[in-house]
């Protein structure tokens, strides 16, 4: 097994829990004619603060004044006031909880970028995409980012209540969620496919990622593990070290895996994969999603440029910036780009951005997401020439804003089941349900699992039931009558996928999401596309073999 590396790129939150924080002397550092325009800031304050018409309060102007610096960077630079910071440590340290999600201010709002498995807003049905307008009977609108982690954090077995918007959905959705002491757990499934197949979903990459995945390669292997998916989807990255460490146990010695770029020299740097890793020889597919971003992006990055998995999925989210945080005299600190990150054929796969103009830059980094889903030839096509590159073997890949597959499985948003996944009808409905009968579930099947996931249908009465309640719903598909409720003959054809999900919602209800991720997996139409393409996965891997 290859040397794990210490990580030195580290979220936020985990960087303020360590107090890992770079000290800086300004004046040291600035050439003299910066220092006027320094010197130029401090007299607009002083004068403000002497001569305003209305008492000001200083430190509140202060920090406006550094907001508004950074708002000329770039979207990921931000400002971590001193209060805040000593709000995150007692959370730390105290017993509070989470809601066990991660979110993304996009426009006005915050988006769920994706949810803790098995925590308390996926149990509760919160999905990737949906946006939070409420909380606790008041608009979320307009929240900043700690805005949403001050309302959503607090003592462990307290509520929050939430109102969400869900892309597609007509109606907002209302759930109530107790806070918990999050999972630190970050890969979150691992089984055989099959004989010979093993699954990872890697949630998220935190200091125990690695360990967590090696750990997990091992069990399967012994299991008979010949070649892997592995699944990133929604994966909103984190620690950076974790993802180099992942690649380099799958990649041939020698093969770059990422390098930074930055106009200060000593933050440069080149991380090559070294000799032995424990995964070379196995084929491997990569799931990716619109929610997989930053360290995952890293993985699905340096496997594709060096011809070692088929990435298959939907474009990446495209965030290739790396921060640093630099405390500054009172406790509160910069957490500021200094680099950016590229891949082995030399990819920025950042989404492009003028200034940190955040409504700006989510709007266009959605706004090609259709076409290079749904069209992606076309897509492909309009990339211009500078924006494309080759990887080991020859083949173009693409830079400017997310990973794109070497093969793309687009949402039918005209299937029945689709629409009913897409607004979390499936889960609502057994959440319902499981409320209503949850006693006799569990006398029934609550210490026979193995039985459970072998034996268990869904029962004509707990059909009607969905199909009851769908019938209140607001679907708008293909398949759906003029007032958008599903019509017989959509509901005939979707059946045995709907049963198919709505068990596996009861096993997660029954026994936790692990053992609801097979289930779903069972008539998950991207895992499904990327079983019938071993063959290609097989030559990029035998190609490695004869590659020096």
């Amino acid at each position: 097994m290859k040397k794990f590396r210490l990580a030195y790129v580290i979220p936020a939150l985990l960087l303020l829990t360590l107090g890992m924080v770079v000290g800086v002397e300004i004046g040291n550092l600035l050439p003299k004619q910066d220092l006027k325009q320094l010197k130029k800031l401090e007299d607009a304050y002083l004068t403000i603060t002497r001569y305003y018409v209305d008492q000001v309060d200083a430190g509140k102007l202060a920090e406006d004044a550094i907001q508004g610096m950074l708002h000329e960077l770039d979207p990921h630079s931000a400002y971590i006031s001193n209060s805040e910071i000593e709000e995150v440590q007692e959370e730390y340290q105290g017993s509070f909880g989470g809601v066990g999600i991660w979110f993304e201010i996009i426009e006005d709002t915050a988006r769920v970028v994706s949810t803790v498995a098995d925590g308390p807003s996926d149990r509760a049905g919160v999905m990737a995409g949906d946006r939070i307008i409420g909380v606790n009977d008041s608009s979320a609108v307009g929240f900043t980012n700690r805005d949403v982690q001050k309302r959503l954090k607090g003592p462990v077995g307290t509520r929050v209540g939430l109102r969400l918007a869900r892309p597609g959905g007509r109606r907002p959705i209302d759930v109530t969620i107790e806070r918990e002491r999050i999972k630190l757990e970050t890969v979150d499934s691992a089984y055989m496919l099959d004989e010979q197949t093993g699954y990872v979903r890697v949630s998220r990459f935190a200091m125990t990622t690695f360990k967590e995945f090696m750990d997990q390669v091992g069990a399967l292997r012994a299991q008979g593990m010949r070649r892997m998916v592995l699944d990133l989807r929604g994966n909103p990255g984190g620690v950076m070290d974790g993802a180099i460490s992942m690649a380099d146990e799958m990649l041939p010695g020698g093969r770059t895996i990422v390098y930074t770029q930055s106009r200060h020299t000593e933050l440069n740097s080149m991380h090559k994969a070294t000799e032995g890793g424990a995964l070379e020889d196995l084929p491997v597919i990569v799931l990716v999603s619109p929610y997989s971003a930053s360290a995952s992006e890293i993985v699905a990055g340096a496997l594709q440029d060096n011809d070692r998995a088929l990435i298959v999925g939907q474009r990446t989210f495209g965030k290739g910036l790396v921060q640093q945080q630099f405390r500054l005299p009172d406790g509160s600190v910069l957490q500021m780009t200094v680099s950016r990150y590229y891949t082995p054929a030399g990819r920025l796969i950042q989404t492009p951005y003028a200034d940190g103009d955040q409504e700006d830059y989510y709007a266009a980094k959605f706004s090609s997401y259709e076409d290079a889903t749904y069209h992606p030839a076309d897509y492909i096509e309009s990339i211009p020439d500078s924006l494309k590159f080759k990887t080991t073997s020859g083949r173009t890949v693409f830079g400017g804003g997310g990973i794109m597959p070497d093969y793309v499985v687009a949402p039918d948003t005209t299937d029945l089941e689709e629409a009913v996944a897409r607004n979390g009808y499936d889960y609502l409905f057994v959440r319902e349900w499981f409320e209503r009968h949850e006693r006799e579930a569990r006398a029934r099947w609550g210490d026979k699992q193995p039985q459970f996931v072998q034996a268990y249908r869904v029962e004509g009465g707990m059909w009607q039931e969905f199909t009851a309640f769908l019938a209140g719903k607001d679907l708008h598909t293909a398949g759906a009558a003029p007032g958008g409720a599903p019509d017989a003959a959509a509901l005939a054809a979707a059946r045995p996928v709907l049963e198919a999900r709505l068990k596996a919602y009861l096993a997660r209800q029954l026994y936790g999401a692990e053992a609801s991720t097979p289930l779903f997996n069972a008539v998950d139409p991207v895992l499904e596309e990327a079983m019938k393409l071993w063959n290609n996965a097989l030559n990029l891997s035998r190609a490695q073999v004869r590659k020096p």
